[in-house]
């Protein structure tokens, strides 16, 4: 299973400021996620604590 990496407020506020600044057309959804480092992580079920 994976689990889902957030930014935090401070980088998506950032990444926005200079978004809202460029005259270029916006990016693509999957291309604003690498931007922001959101993607999916792996889950080790071991570390969790999780069932086999």
């Amino acid at each position: 299973m994976a689990q889902t990496k957030h930014p935090s407020k401070y980088a998506v506020r950032a990444y926005l400021e200079r978004r809202s600044q460029e005259v270029k057309p916006p990016p693509t959804p999957e291309e604003v996620r690498r931007q922001l480092g959101w993607g999916l992580m792996a889950f080790d079920q071991k570390m969790q604590g999780g069932r086999s």
